[in-house]
């Protein structure tokens, strides 16, 4: 998006704000599936986590998306977007059998990382059909929080275990429709992929009834100007290769599946903040703006890279400032970065604000959370209202102390 509409953005809608590109989304979503444009049977399902807002679901739904969902609240949330039962897939980690069933009850695809609960499902719901998330212990992932797939993780269910996964299925003849993997997010080396794909390639033949294999996703977007990125075109045309290849093999047309979330929303997103104070220290310039963890917490969680610009002073002269929030513990959001002039009041924009960022966001300190506005057809549009003091106390429950007398109050 153009500096000057975001400062429109800005000025009509206040700041914080996170504003996010309809035409961003729409160009990556044809990207992926350029990619694998010679996968006869591909279905992309995007990772609502990374950003769960209803309009962003519903403009998903109008590009031919399904959605992947983490929790019973991601299903219902995807049910009232308009998605079909069969158009979501729920991969839960962690989560009661009592959760699992309840999204079963409303007909979504089930995927089960768990040997108990895989056991305790089959054995009560053997005719509804499984997917089974298997861990390929590949390292892979920008960040130890982020790489899911390696051996000490907490998710999917272990390649060594098949022979328990076999057993279970013979006792309990549940019905397992496909076979799923995650290694981890910001994935750069498309051969590490390719190789826990092998993997996944080689568990498949041991059901004979699969639909769908779900390769996950992860794939790295560029945060700075330069920045290496998933060669997207490179994966279509081996991965495209090696599962039609396993189709023939395997004598039946599966569908190929991916559940990316980042790839898809991270570049439309930015953040827009507004500059409170510049405070001159005896080593730092510190550019102090309207927001901190509690929005965005991805740089002090993760150590994650967001690009910062000054677009009230576009052109002015670059110098070094640390920017940092307004929460009571340190939250730096970029140390010692180059930036043109800043003056107190101008709206500083980040980038790569479009996943994990509002959908993380919390009510830290008891800030209010941010609005939330979809730049589509030329247009913005406010998609969620900027949060005031009602909402912080919608939920809560005041207790009246004033019924205790003095009398009551002394031992």
């Amino acid at each position: 998006m153009l500096d000057n509409q975001l400062l429109k953005i800005a000025q009509d809608f206040g700041s914080p704000v996170y504003v996010y590109d309809a035409g961003k989304i729409e160009s990556q979503y044809k990207r992926l599936t350029n990619a694998f444009k010679d996968v006869k049977k591909l279905k992309l399902n995007y990772a609502v986590k990374a950003l769960s807002n209803i309009s962003i679901l519903k403009l998903f739904k109008s590009l031919g998306s399904g959605i992947d969902t983490v929790s019973i609240q991601e299903v219902q949330l995807g049910l009232a977007a308009g998605f079909s039962p069969d158009q979501i897939i729920y991969t839960p980690n962690g989560v009661s059998l009592d959760e699992i069933e309840e999204a079963a009850k409303l007909g979504v695809k089930i995927n089960i990382d768990n040997l108990s609960i895989l056991e305790q499902f089959g054995t009560k719901h053997p005719k509804i059909p499984v997917c089974i998330r298997i861990n390929p212990h590949v390292m892979a992932g920008g960040n130890a929080n982020i790489s899911v797939g390696h051996i000490d993780s907490k998710f999917g269910i272990s390649i060594h275990q098949i022979p328990h996964i076999l057993r279970i299925v013979e006792n309990t003849k549940m019905n397992i429709n496909g076979i799923h993997m995650h290694t981890g997010s910001d994935i750069l080396d498309i051969e590490v992929f390719l190789y826990a794909s092998e993997i996944l390639f080689d568990t498949a033949k041991q059901f004979k009834n699969l639909d769908f294999i779900d390769f996950g996703s992860g794939f790295k977007v560029p945060y700075k100007p330069g920045d290496i990125e998933t060669n997207i075109e490179e994966l279509g045309k081996k991965l495209t290769a090696r599962f039609n290849a396993f189709c023939k093999e395997y004598g039946k047309e599966l569908t190929l599946a991916f559940e990316p979330g980042k790839f898809l929303v991270s570049e439309s997103g930015y953040f827009l903040t507004k500059v409170n104070a510049v405070k001159q220290t005896t080593s730092t310039v510190f550019a102090q703006v309207d927001s901190g963890f509690n929005h965005l917490i991805r740089p002090m969680f993760y150590g994650s890279h967001h690009e910062i610009s000054n677009i009230s002073n576009p052109k002015g002269r670059e110098r070094f400032y640390t920017v940092v929030g307004y929460i009571c513990e340190t939250d730096t959001f970029g140390n010692n970065r180059r930036i043109n002039e800043i003056n107190e009041g101008d709206i500083l924009s980040f980038k790569n604000a479009g996943a994990y960022c509002f959908s993380m966001a919390s009510n830290y300190n008891s800030r209010f959370r941010p609005a939330e506005v979809l730049w589509y057809n030329g247009k913005a549009h406010l998609i969620r209202k900027r949060e005031s003091f009602e909402d912080i106390l919608n939920n809560q429950i005041e207790v009246d102390f004033s019924t205790k007398t003095k009398k009551q109050l002394v031992k």
